[in-house]
C-alpha cells in the first residue's frame, strides 16, 4: 500500500486520558506508519533521491582535535539506497527535511494524522505542520537540546533510546530559550550529567511514538542498530504564544535590560511582546541560523565508516 488507509485509526492505542495529558506530559503511543510502504528502506531510499540539497541535513562528528566537534556532509554520487549503507557503518545522521512541500503523498499522510489528533482532542487546531524523516547510524547520539515547536517522534525501524527532562528553569532556563529563539546558538544547550538521574526514559521501538511538553529538553541514543523515524512538528495557539512571550523577553532583555519578565503563554504581555519580537525580526536583529557553510565530507558506502573527507 501507499498510504495508510483512513478506515484504520494511525494511532492504534489512543485513551480518553491522552486528550488531558497531550502537550503537558511525555506520552508514548503506539502506531501504524511502520506498516506503511511509504516508509520501507527502498521507499526511503527514493525520498533520499528526489529530496532537494537545500532540504538534506547529514552531520557527523569530528573527533580530531581536543574537542569533538560538529561536521556536515553532502550526498555525493550514492544512490538512496548506498546512503542508507553509509550511515549504516559510520556514525552519521541523516535529515530529511520537509518532505511534505516536495512530496504530495507525504502532504497527505501528514494532514491525515493531524485530522486525527484534531478529532480526538476538542479544541486542538494545528497550523504550520512539518514531516521528515531520520536516518541514523548504530549508537549515534543527538545531544542533550530542545525545540521551539510541537514536535513527536515515530520510530520506523531499529531503537531509540530518549531522555525526556523536566520542564523547569533548573533543566531549561528562560535565557537558554531565547537563545536558542533569536538563533544566537543551535538548539544544544548546557547540560550536566546528574540531569539523567531526573530523566524520563523511554525506549522506542518500530511502531511506538513519543511526544513531550513544549521546551521540554530531552537527548535521543540509539542502540546498536540503523535507525529510521519520523519527526512531525506542529504549531498551535499557545505554542505560537509561547514563542512570542520568550522570543519578546529575549529581545527586552537585550535592549532595555529587563529582568524577571513573565513567560506565561496567555494575559495582554503576550500582544506587546509579539510586537518586540515582530520588529526585532523586521529590523535584521535576528541571527541567521541553519545554514551550513562548507561541507566536510562526503557519503562513501565503499569506506569502512561511511564517509570520505572532502578535500
Amino acid at each position: 500500500m501507499n498510504s495508510i488507509s483512513m478506515q484504520r485509526d494511525i494511532i492504534v492505542d489512543w485513551q480518553a486520558q491522552h486528550e488531558r495529558l497531550f502537550g503537558l506530559h511525555a506520552i508514548k503511543l503506539r502506531h501504524r506508519l511502520a506498516e506503511s510502504e511509504l516508509f520501507s528502506r527502498q521507499a526511503i531510499g527514493r525520498l533520499i533521491e528526489r529530496c532537494p540539497q537545500s532540504h538534506l541535513g547529514l552531520e557527523s562528528v569530528s573527533f580530531d582535535g581536543d574537542t569533538p566537534r560538529r561536521i556536515y556532509g553532502e550526498l555525493g554520487n550514492s544512490t538512496g539506497l548506498q546512503a542508507i549503507e553509509a550511515i549504516e557503518k559510520g556514525r552519521i545522521w541523516m535529515n530529511i527535511r520537509r518532505i511534505m512541500d516536495w512530496a504530495p503523498e507525504y502532504n497527505e499522510l501528514l494532514n491525515e494524522i493531524f485530522a486525527e489528533f484534531e478529532a480526538r482532542m476538542s479544541g486542538f487546531k494545528t497550523f504550520k505542520r512539518n514531516i521528515g524523516v531520520l536516518v541514523s547510524s548504530p549508537n549515534a547520539k543527538v545531544p542533550y537540546h530542545a525545540d521551539i515547536q510541537g514536535q513527536s517522534l515515530w520510530q520506523i525501524s531499529g531503537v531509540k533510546r530518549v531522555f525526556i527532562y523536566p520542564r523547569s528553569d533548573v533543566f531549561m532556563p528562560p535565557q537558554n530559550i531565547e537563545k536558542i529563539l533569536l538563533r544566537e546558538t543551535n538548539e544544544d544547550v548546557p547540560y550536566r550529567g546528574w540531569f539523567d538521574e531526573f530523566a524520563t526514559v523511554f525506549d522506542l521501538h518500530p511502531g511506538e511514538m513519543l511526544t513531550w511538553p513544549l521546551y521540554a529538553p530531552h537527548k535521543v541514543e540509539n542502540h546498536d542498530c540503523l535507525n529510521i523515524s519520523v519527526t512531525m512538528e506542529h504549531w498551535t495557539q499557545s505554542t505560537w504564544n509561547a514563542y512570542a512571550v520568550h522570543y519578546g523577553n529575549g529581545v527586552l532583555r537585550r535592549t532595555l535590560g529587563l529582568r524577571n519578565t513573565s513567560t506565561q503563554d496567555h494575559g495582554l504581555h503576550v500582544y506587546p511582546k509579539a510586537a518586540a519580537a515582530a520588529l526585532w525580526k523586521k529590523l535584521g536583529r535576528q541571527i541567521e541560523g541553519d545554514v551550513v557553510k562548507s561541507r566536510d565530507f562526503r557519503l562513501a558506502p565503499e569506506s569502512a565508516n561511511g564517509l570520505a573527507a572532502l578535500s
